[in-house]
């Protein structure tokens, strides 16, 4: 183990072309104490079902949907029925009829509707389709009255939503076996590629907003890791969305900090240190090396380094610390570097919950 840990320690620092071989196939395993997939997911997703909702205002966020979808996602290739089934307990109450279903966030609007994420996992581990039923209601009214390029009326251009509104047809998708919300998938996210995409592989934050914010980006990146680990091989746009990815990750090469973080604004050096972006990278990183998208001697140092520097900004609670507070668009430097930071936000729990079952798959 310490032998290992020496070679990993120096692949950091060497180019590709001198790490052994070996070394090169297992930068995503042996990792130091405390920062194993299996501990860090299992603390964080048992910490969730013990923490209250956070509203965003009055209802449950998409962060808490997508802490949830985490650590689903984390107990199912866990094989931890018993964290499921408390997942799932907390999660009933917000069903039809139940005690809580005030807070079910109801606009039509891609930030509330990705909570049908939740039921439609909980309905692909379980089968019971009263999840189904329920994941598919906001689905399905996502693309209700689309615009006449067949995109969803809740399409805004904002990069967040190449994460939120693509997870949920994604999931859909995958309940479903229907091949109508895997195209409606596709066609956003190619017009978001082809919108919002510049040539350095980053993505400015909306097209009049000429900033490289780090979480929205991460949710580009985390968005086309899960779209393309599902997408079929054969499919006529996986290879306009693969490149826009390895684009992408390669500009995440050039930006990543010494220690393996990102920053609040990816290319100012003078920005502070965000782990909620950070996390995202990583689950992109760490995915697209195990499926083999990715070049392992060039990304596999850097997937291990996000990994073990991220999971450094969990604190004694495990609660996730610097983490960019909620953010609109706004073509303001100031207003990007001088966000405030948070701890315990879910803003920051569910990418290295991602990242963590990345690791597991």
């Amino acid at each position: 183990m310490k032998a290992f840990l020496k070679i990993a320690a120096m692949a950091l620092l060497l180019p590709a072309a001198s790490i052994p071989l070996a070394a090169q196939q297992d930068y995503l395993s042996n990792w130091p104490a405390g920062r194993s997939p299996e501990q860090v997911g299992k603390a964080l997703a048992e910490h969730f079902v013990v923490s209250p909702h956070q509203h965003s205002p009055g209802t449950i966020f998409y962060g808490e949907v997508g802490t949830w979808y985490g650590a689903l996602t984390f107990a199912n290739l866990t094989h931890d029925t018993e964290l499921r089934d408390k997942l799932i307990k907390k999660f009933d109450p917000l069903m039809p009829g139940g005690a809580e279903q005030a807070l079910v966030p109801r606009r039509d609007h891609v930030d509330d509707s990705i909570f049908g994420t939740v039921p439609l996992e909980i309905y692909i581990q379980t089968k019971d389709k009263k999840y189904l039923d329920y994941g598919l209601s906001f689905a399905d009214r996502q693309w209700e009255d689309p615009l006449p390029n067949g995109l969803s009326h809740e399409t805004r251009f904002w990069i967040d939503d190449m994460y939120m509104l693509t997870i949920l047809q994604l999931q859909a998708y995958r309940a479903t076996g229907d091949r109508k919300y895997l195209d409606r998938d596709v066609r956003e996210m190619v017009a978001y590629l082809d919108k919002l995409q510049q040539p350095n592989g980053l993505f400015y934050h909306a097209p009049d907003v000429p900033f490289f914010w780090g979480r929205g980006d991460g949710w580009v990146a985390a968005g086309m890791a899960e779209m393309l680990r599902t997408l079929p091989a054969n499919h006529p746009d996986r290879a306009r969305i693969m490149a826009g990815y390895k684009l992408m990750m390669a500009a995440l090469l050039k930006y990543q900090a010494p220690d393996g973080m990102w920053r609040q604004l990816i290319d100012h050096p003078e920005a502070w240190e965000e782990s909620s972006s950070s996390g995202m990278f990583t689950f992109a990183l760490i995915t697209g090396v195990k499926n083999g998208w990715l070049d392992a001697a060039t990304y596999g140092p850097a997937a291990r380094k996000a990994w073990i520097a991220v999971t450094g900004f969990i604190d004694q609670n495990n609660d996730v610390t610097n983490i960019c507070e909620g953010t609109n668009k706004k073509d303001d430097l100031e207003y990007y570097l001088m966000r405030r930071r948070r701890t315990g936000d879910f803003h920051g729990q569910e990418p290295i919950l991602w990242a963590a079952s990345a690791l597991l798959r």
